[in-house]
């Protein structure tokens, strides 16, 4: 077969080669280096000649460098830099949690996020895919991580990408407002491309491996009770070896991702909304989710603007100049109008 007889050629290298065996000693430490922004092969082979003013010729450097690498576990093939993409995706298959009084059983949904070059994991049960948990789930993983990449790279779902594009989709506003406060963008995947994601595709078969299967015959009575037994097991993967390597996901993250990623804002991120209305005759915005009515000036009566509001607070902007602000008021059909206005 083409394997045996690619080997073949290997075991020759290493008999009859020591430049090949004392260059092979080197692969682990040049696999991850090359994880580190700016780093290349050929900036590597410079290095390797300083140390070997007679050694191998780049194109011979590369040929056996990459011959190593193909060797290695599919899962570690990566050319991803330190700190830049977040993968994160909800799994397609669901755990369950069975209500203690009544027996009632839910479905809730598994999300994973992984950075690209360490590999390190992160999962979480949520119940729904909806905006508020997927925010949730991604700030948590943030936190866990302990900053955010340059770019998170979510599928083209709707709690993530309001209009799916393979070249530019356009992303939810508040999703958008959330990678603005970690300083970082939103890089979604093309639709129906799963070789965008492939470290996304390859975490969710492991958290079916090393997760699900282990604890499909426990009985969960809540989320809490879930996510604890799944954060031990997710620990264990994270500081379990890659196969056929000697080190961790624990351990490559804390060697050349961690330092890369960027710093944690003071506070968490607060959930915002956002509405385009017109504004009422009456110089009054009508705010759908607690149908309540806020004045702004009376100038901007039949224009449209857009209302930001958030568990706390309401913002009202025209031509993205905010031109009224209050504290949440949910009384229904009541209105809160300043004088002025």
């Amino acid at each position: 077969s083409d394997t045996e007889f690619s080997e073949l050629f290997e075991k020759s290298n290493k008999s009859s080669n020591p430049m090949y065996e004392e260059l092979s000693k080197d692969f682990e430490h040049m696999s991850k280096e090359l994880k580190r922004t700016g780093v290349t092969l050929y900036l590597l082979w410079e290095e390797y000649l300083q140390g070997h003013p007679e050694g191998f010729s780049y194109s011979r450097f590369c040929h056996h460098y990459r011959m190593w690498e193909r060797r290695q576990d599919p899962d570690m093939h990566m050319e991803h830099k330190a700190g830049d993409i977040t993968y994160m995706d909800f799994t397609g298959k669901k755990m369950e949690i069975v209500d203690p009084e009544t027996g009632e059983v839910e479905k809730v949904e598994s999300f994973v996020a992984i950075l690209g070059a360490s590999q390190l994991t992160y999962v979480e049960f949520v119940r729904t895919q909806g905006l508020e948990d997927w925010i949730w789930v991604n700030e948590n993983a943030i936190w866990y991580f302990g900053g955010a990449t340059r770019g998170l790279t979510p599928d083209n779902m709707k709690s993530a990408v309001t209009k799916a594009c393979n070249y530019e989709p356009l992303v939810n506003e508040t999703y958008n407002a959330f990678a603005r406060h970690y300083g970082t963008v939103i890089l979604p995947t093309r639709s129906a491309k799963p070789k965008d994601k492939p470290l996304a595709e390859n975490a969710v078969n492991l958290v079916y491996q090393r997760i699900f299967a282990p604890l499909r015959n426990r009985t969960f009575h809540s989320l809490r009770e879930l996510n604890e037994a799944a954060w031990e097991l997710m620990e264990k993967h994270n500081n379990t070896p890659f196969q056929k390597r000697d080190t961790t996901r624990r351990q490559l993250f804390n060697e050349i991702e961690k330092s890369e990623l960027l710093p944690l804002p003071m506070e968490r991120y607060e959930l915002k909304w956002y509405q385009v209305s017109k504004v009422e005759f009456n110089y009054h915005v009508y705010l759908k989710a607690d149908k309540h009515y806020y004045s702004v000036p009376h100038q901007y009566t039949g224009l449209k603007v857009k209302t930001i509001y958030t568990n706390r607070m309401v913002e009202i902007f025209k031509d993205n100049n905010r031109i009224a602000i209050y504290q949440r008021d949910r009384r229904p059909y009541q209105y809160t109008t300043i004088k002025e206005h």
